[in-house]
């Protein structure tokens, strides 16, 4: 592990503070896509350009182990999953932890084995933590739903989606969702037509309802969003058949937005009020509905526009910034920008890196990580696709840089493999 700097933060570690509960604040990035899962970071007085190799880079740390896990980061901690790690004597896979100031690693929680199914740059965890108070849950490849204690990562409660529920994925590929957290529920997709989608008690994992959706594939990679719609709360996701709305209060099925079998169906839906934005990749594309409140709790939607082929997503994600949207084409590293309301595009370009992105947005910026692990700094700007800085983050290169990048409180946090990389975004006065 390198620091370059540290010696308040190394005092702490040594304290103790490693056992004691943490301080969460709403604003944190507690799941994948953070706060509202938008993707969207609020810091302001970023830097505007990065020297050739990057921002200052804060910290290096190892142990996250092989993956694609995003970051959750809970008040001084950071929560990821991955196998092999190179702090563990076996290639099983692993909840850990780490310290946010110096990226120690502080515990790690054994979850099972590892996913070695399909070609090697396919294997391994997905599933970015969600953490609530002082619980951590993740979902691995297999189907287990575990939640432990943030403080030591002990086990909680563990639910087998696929024995449980009948779950079942709709490709090949493995569990990938991060669960959502509404209230005192936890709210999850285990797929398939007898349990859709589920609510679950935080606490205990004990089942409150499940939706059932006649026909559906099986889940796909997204992970549900939250919607309020004349004061009603709509779970919002997608499965490998299409989009769909749930009740949150009875888990009853409100829509439904079926689209043709792909190979998998992974970007997570964007919301705003009463619309909301999906897209599947495999030249699937993407689609805006609203939600129209009908008479006896019913609710259907308007279609604003149907699947646009330009605007395809394989898996690196689509932000909304403004008025417009900002995404990969497809999985060709290929950024480009579409007029939310009607799907038009604004520009599609090709930019430094090479291979699928994954897209986060602060402070007017897109930050564009490529899968060959160049990582850009691109206007939020429709009139013109403008790459202000590139580099390439240390260790990329071996396998796809597909864990997408978390922006909290100026700093920028990235997962290549093993390592986390801290860098400083925030502009000196």
């Amino acid at each position: 592990m390198r620091f370059l700097f540290l010696p308040a933060a190394l005092a702490a570690v040594a304290t103790g503070l490693t056992f004691e509960p943490i301080t969460v604040r709403a604003s944190d990035w507690l799941t994948f896509r953070g706060p509202g899962r938008t993707a969207v970071a609020p810091d302001t007085d970023l830097l505007k350009a990065w020297p050739d190799d990057g921002p200052p880079l804060v910290w290096e740390a190892a142990g996250a182990g092989r993956g694609y896990a995003s970051l959750a980061i809970a008040g001084s901690r950071i929560f990821t999953l991955g196998d092999g790690l190179s702090t563990a004597a076996d290639a099983d896979e692993y909840l850990s932890c780490f310290d946010r100031t110096t990226g120690t690693q502080l515990w790690k929680t054994k979850t099972g084995g590892p996913w070695t199914d399909g070609q090697e740059s396919w294997q391994s965890s997905r599933s970015t933590p969600t953490v609530d108070g002082d619980t951590v849950y993740v979902l691995t490849p297999f189907g287990q739903l575990i939640a432990c204690r943030t403080a030591d990562g002990s086990e909680v409660f563990r639910v087998d989606l696929k024995e449980r529920f009948g779950g079942k994925k709709g490709d090949a590929w493995g569990y990938s969702e991060s669960v959502t957290i509404d209230g005192d529920r936890l709210v999850c997709i285990p797929g398939g037509p007898e349990a859709t989608m589920v609510a679950l008690a935080k606490q205990t994992g004990e089942t409150i309802w499940t939706c059932p959706v006649e026909g559906d594939r099986g889940a796909g990679h997204a992970s549900i969003v939250i919607a309020e719609v004349d004061g009603r709360r709509i779970y919002v996701s997608t499965t490998a058949g299409g989009a769909l709305g749930v009740d949150a209060e009875t888990g009853r099925l409100l829509w439904t937005y079926p689209i043709d079998r792909t190979v998998a169906v992974i970007p997570t839906p964007i919301i705003r009020d009463d619309l909301v934005f999906f897209a599947a990749g495999y030249k699937r594309g993407g689609a805006l509905v609203r939600q129209v409140p009908g008479p006896d709790g019913s609710l259907s939607i308007d279609e604003i526009y149907p699947l646009n082929p330009d605007l395809a997503n394989k898996h690196g994600g689509i932000v909304l910034v403004g008025d417009h949207l900002y995404g990969d084409s497809d999985d060709k590293g290929i950024p480009w920008c579409a007029d939310f309301m009607t799907g038009t595009l604004a520009w599609k370009s090709r930019g430094s890196g090479r291979n699928s992105a994954c897209v986060t947005a602060a402070d007017g910026h897109v930050y564009v990580k490529f899968s060959d692990g160049t990582l850009a700094l691109v206007k939020a700007d429709p009139a013109a696709y403008e790459e202000v800085s590139s580099f390439k983050v240390p260790g990329s290169g071996d396998r796809p840089s597909w864990a997408h990048a978390v922006i909290l409180d100026g700093l920028l946090y990235l997962r290549e493999g093993d390592a986390i990389l801290c860098y400083d975004l925030r502009a000196k006065g």
